[in-house]
């Protein structure tokens, strides 16, 4: 899942990108409201923690702006304001939850959690199932006949992807802009790598479903022909 944080407190910045990364987010990170308008019109989020008080652009009118462009995309205020008239002001503006500073960082996730399932389309279950496998996306543990094991960061990110479209060819490149962002210096060839750490973790728990290569187009997760 990909977040986009607009935190122009860098120590904090710092911290909150360290924290969801451990949880499995993949996150841009931005310090003022021009650059977070900027990659919320350029490119697509699973949700954003927005600061109110940024320089150059305020975050209310950062989500006032997208909202306005049609942008649904959850959104998580951060303030130190903790007046009643603040919160409504934010809420009013299209937000779908508000934190105030100082928090704690079970909470940020918590509340993470609940905006981005509240705009999953598929709400009833935390659990992707695909032949006689499952993925935990809570937990991030891949279980199959044979065994159970927790996923990395990255790999957890590509499996889901894979599992939420079986059948279904994704490419390098959306690999590259969903998990490592438009603007990562990463070469693509780290999908390969990745794609292969996952091959040997499917193998080891002993399941009958394959990541195959499309030549040219992408890979796809499909049940094995025994």
């Amino acid at each position: 899942m990909r977040l986009l944080l607009a935190e122009d407190e860098q120590d904090l910045s710092h911290a909150l990108v360290t924290v969801l990364k451990h949880n499995n987010y993949s996150v841009d990170a931005v310090f003022d409201g021009e650059e977070a308008l900027e990659y919320l019109e350029t490119d697509n989020y699973d949700g954003v923690i927005l600061d109110i008080m940024m320089p150059k652009l305020d975050g209310l009118s950062v989500l006032r702006e997208i909202r306005s462009a049609g942008n649904s995309v959850p959104v998580l205020l951060l303030t130190a304001k903790a007046e009643i008239d603040d919160r409504v002001e934010g809420l009013d503006a299209g937000a779908d939850d508000y934190l105030t500073k100082p928090f704690s960082m079970k909470e940020l996730l918590a509340r993470i959690r609940a905006m981005t399932r509240r705009q999953s389309s598929d709400v009833s279950s935390s659990v992707l199932e695909f032949e006689d496998m499952t993925l935990d996306r809570a937990s991030c543990i891949l279980t199959g006949p044979g065994d159970s094991l927790r996923l990395a960061n990255k790999e957890y990110q590509m499996l889901e992807m894979l599992m939420a479209n079986p059948g279904q060819i994704i490419s390098a490149d959306q690999f590259m802009d969903k998990i490592w962002g438009y603007d990562s210096d990463a070469e693509l060839n780290v999908v390969w790598v990745y794609i292969s750490y996952l091959r040997k973790k499917l193998a080891s728990i002993g399941v009958h479903v394959q990541i195959k290569a499309a030549r040219g187009l992408g890979y796809l997760l499909e049940a094995k022909n025994d």
